[in-house]
């Protein structure tokens, strides 16, 4: 049983998605991080309903999340584009946040693109350049398995599909896009980290920060979903380069990244599929 219930919101809204564009199951999921909303336009033959259409999305915004649901084709395969996601500063669970990946999962979705704007700590991890994130560091204080039935007790030892990352990365690199991998660390926010903070997640082997996208990321491996995490630096972490930090700075350079994010998502789509990467 999953905590909180609200199992017949959920179906109500995939009643309604499949009720527009058919009962066949949708590829791949995809949840687009701070400023990278733009990317939605991109799908193809897309139909699209804000959050607030579903009674199982909780009625809370962020500035830089346009909250819409698009469902349909990307370069020839059946997508839903979930453009906002929901956080934990927002006062919600570690479960409540996955309410995109729990809807994809049950219309058929296999796949979860998760992406995110982060600060980076790495040394060449600038603002401009992308991170596949190949393992993560959960300091929320909180898991979205936490009171799931079943087995909770999953391995995360492989959680993200690390094998695509070479392919990709030469993939892309012709484009101009500079792609590394790296450890993301979780924390709860809303306030940026302190510079003391960014030092100590250095420490603990951390390349770049955020308030996103690992609950996701461990409830796409609970239901069997093969999961690839994108992460755009938007800024440098704090203390490491003397700016100070503004939201509204980070969903600008975001939008700055459109086209190359369509780039590798088409790359990733063919690599994904065609090349028969585990899912699990």
């Amino acid at each position: 049983m999953q905590p909180g219930g609200g199992e017949d919101k959920l179906l109500a809204a995939v009643e309604t998605v499949q009720k527009h564009c058919g009962p066949r199951p949708f590829d791949f999921g995809l949840v687009l991080g701070s400023g990278l909303g733009d990317i939605a336009a991109c799908v193809e033959s897309g139909v699209s309903w804000g959050y607030r259409e579903f009674s199982c999305f909780p009625p809370l915004t962020v500035a830089g999340h346009a909250c819409r649901l698009t469902a349909g084709s990307f370069h020839g395969r059946r997508v839903l584009v979930f453009q906002g996601r929901y956080h934990m500063y927002q006062g919600l669970t570690a479960w409540q946040t996955t309410l995109p990946v729990r809807l994809a999962h049950a219309l058929g979705c296999r796949r979860m693109l998760l992406t995110n704007a982060v600060g980076g700590i790495h040394s060449e991890l600038v603002p401009g350049r992308f991170m596949f994130i190949a393992d993560h560091l959960n300091l929320q204080g909180d898991n979205p398995l936490r009171g799931m039935g079943g087995n909770p007790f999953i391995d995360l030892s492989d959680l993200y599909a690390t094998e695509l990352f070479p392919r990709l990365r030469a993939d892309v690199q012709p484009s101009g896009i500079m792609l590394q991998k790296g450890v993301l660390a979780a924390v709860v926010g809303p306030s940026y980290e302190t510079p003391a903070e960014v030092r100590a997640l250095k420490q603990l082997g951390a390349d770049a920060v955020s308030m996103s996208l690992v609950p996701e990321a461990i409830m796409a491996r609970y239901l069997g979903m093969g999961v690839v995490g994108l992460s755009f630096v938007s800024n440098r972490a704090a203390g490491l380069s003397g700016m100070r930090l503004c939201h509204e700075d980070v969903l600008t350079v975001g939008r700055s990244a459109t086209d190359d994010l369509s780039v590798m998502i088409e790359s990733l789509c063919r690599l994904w599929f065609d090349s028969g990467s585990k899912t699990k």
